[in-house]
């Protein structure tokens, strides 16, 4: 019984060389490493106004920096406004530096059939937040900033982890923009 699949299993009909390459792969990031960059300055970070906001982006994928694991960015809400409404699989952690406002949080369920399907929760928490505050944001949940002071602005750092993306479980999801960003066509 133990040596049934042993025919098939000599069968060499195609060859690879996915270690060799690999390894090559390996050391080329090695030497690669050395360019990136270890200190970015504040005229480096990029700012972006997107369907979630205005944000400058602190480290990002796509800024040749040695942080491989974290995407992290600044965002700014005028007084009165609000961010974006979107979800992402990953969970994101927020750190208050300027303002008080609060944000919505909608659990969302996964049903697995034949198909995966989320299920929203009708009714969101309410998340109250002030300068200094961290705030959790868990895997998977719709989530939009709010900053209802008609005079001041808010401003935070937020950190998401990158091993969704890197897994190929990466999903975002928009929702609503931000009143800021306008479609360009």
């Amino acid at each position: 019984m133990g040596y049934e699949e042993k025919e098939k299993a000599l069968i060499r009909k195609a060859e690879a060389r996915y270690y060799q390459e690999r390894l090559k792969e390996v050391e080329e990031e090695k030497s690669h490493k050395e360019e990136l960059k270890d200190i970015i300055s504040s005229d480096e970070m990029p700012w972006e106004v997107c369907q979630q906001g205005t944000i400058k982006h602190l480290l990002n994928e796509k800024m040749d920096t040695r942080i491989k694991t974290l995407d992290i960015y600044m965002q700014l809400i005028p007084a009165g406004s609000r961010s974006g409404k979107h979800r992402h699989m990953a969970e994101e952690y927020m750190f208050i530096l300027e303002g008080k406002g609060h944000s919505l949080h909608w659990d969302v369920d996964m049903e697995l059939g034949e198909e995966y399907c989320w299920k929203v929760q009708e009714m969101p928490s309410k998340w109250e937040w002030e300068r200094g505050d961290s705030v959790y944001i868990p895997p998977n949940t719709i989530h939009q900033h709010f900053n209802p002071d008609p005079y001041n602005p808010v401003r935070f750092i937020a950190a998401e982890s990158r091993i969704m993306k890197y897994m190929g479980l990466d999903d975002l999801e928009q929702l609503e923009n931000a009143p800021e960003f306008e479609e360009k066509s």
